[in-house]
């Protein structure tokens, strides 16, 4: 089988910790190149992978090189640019998430992506742990019943991997753009995405000053579920977390650690599958599994996963949030 060729373009964190690591491992892929701002760090990251070719230049890189795919771990702000140059370029792409600062941008990231006939693929992992894939089989089997509400949270402290984060220009929003769109997109995803109706928020800047550090979400579904999201940087905890918890009619259903009980002859029953999974291995694994998906996405071998057209979706929600918080009102969606 002919390797599938790629270039990384944004050498930060999650390059270096999963993209990378697990990209040189797949045997059917060549990481034929990288490009970082930073030309020492670029190749000093390309020699401990292996890559042999190294640029500064995204634009460079696909001129030269011969790729089917590339693959986008800049700062946000960047994502649009080298989304939209590599899908002229006639390359598949993946890009981590979020798609974009705003709305706008998705709509013509997606949009370009239809144009051109290419795919493109949002980093969206917690799709691709084994624990959500789980639940979602029980959801969609219809095991909890009528869902009625749903809360999820991650609360984590800010770190100094992404200094970038905390700039608005750059991130295009604090904590809800970076960890709230996840679990926003989680819930979603598993629930089949139901139409939104109604949204309020209310952001905090504690130790921010152009983006929010706290912000908690109550949402509307046209169908009748509610839902309440938590995230924040600066919450006073002893550690990090997320959950995401459903409740329905005939049962319920908690993500981290997977607990799913269910009302069986009167009584509720634990239903949950015995094999558990380090927290840390779920994290890995659902890195793992989502570049694979891509990988067998841009090989025709399946259809991808969170398209651009789901993502400017989930971005029509995520406006409607923080025009709610800047407003202080609800935002009604039609």
């Amino acid at each position: 089988m002919n390797k599938l060729r790629i270039g990384i373009v944004g050498l930060g964190w999650v390059s270096q910790v999963f993209h990378l690591p697990l990209l040189s491992k797949f045997e059917d892929v060549e990481v034929v190149a990288v490009c970082d701002k930073d030309k020492s760090r670029a190749r000093m990251i390309a020699e401990r992978f292996n890559v042999h070719r190294v640029y500064t230049d995204y634009q460079q890189m696909l001129a030269k090189e011969d790729l089917e795919a590339i693959d986008v771990c800049t700062s946000t702000d960047a994502h649009l640019p080298i989304t939209m140059a590599s899908l002229e370029a006639g390359k598949d792409v993946f890009v981590e998430k979020p798609i974009a600062r705003r709305y706008d941008e998705a709509v013509q990231m997606a949009e370009a992506a239809k144009h051109h006939k290419r795919k493109l693929m949002v980093g969206m992992n917690n799709r691709f742990r084994p624990d959500t894939l789980i639940l979602k089989s029980f959801l969609e089997k219809g095991e909890l019943g009528k869902i009625f509400y749903v809360k999820a949270g991650w609360l984590k402290k800010l770190s100094n991997d992404n200094p970038w984060i905390t700039h608005k220009d750059k991130s295009g929003g604090g904590v809800f753009l970076d960890l709230g769109i996840v679990m926003l997109d989680l819930i979603l995803w598993m629930m089949a995405f139901p139409p939104v109706a109604r949204v309020n928020s209310k952001m905090y800047m504690h130790k921010t000053k152009s983006v929010e550090d706290s912000c908690i979400v109550f949402l509307e579904m046209k169908y009748g579920t509610s839902m309440m999201l938590e995230t924040s940087w600066s919450f006073q905890s002893a550690e990090d977390f997320f959950y995401c918890d459903f409740f329905g009619s005939d049962g319920s259903a908690m993500i981290n650690p997977l607990r799913i009980h269910k009302q069986l002859h009167g009584n509720l029953v634990n239903v949950t599958p015995a094999k558990t999974e380090t927290p840390f291995n779920l994290f890995k694994k659902s890195y793992e599994n989502e570049l694979r998906h891509f990988v067998g996405a841009v090989r025709e071998l399946h259809p991808v996963i969170s398209t651009g057209d789901e993502a400017v979706h989930r971005m029509k929600v995520v406006d409607a949030i923080y025009r709610s918080a800047a407003k202080g009102k609800e935002i009604v969606l039609k």
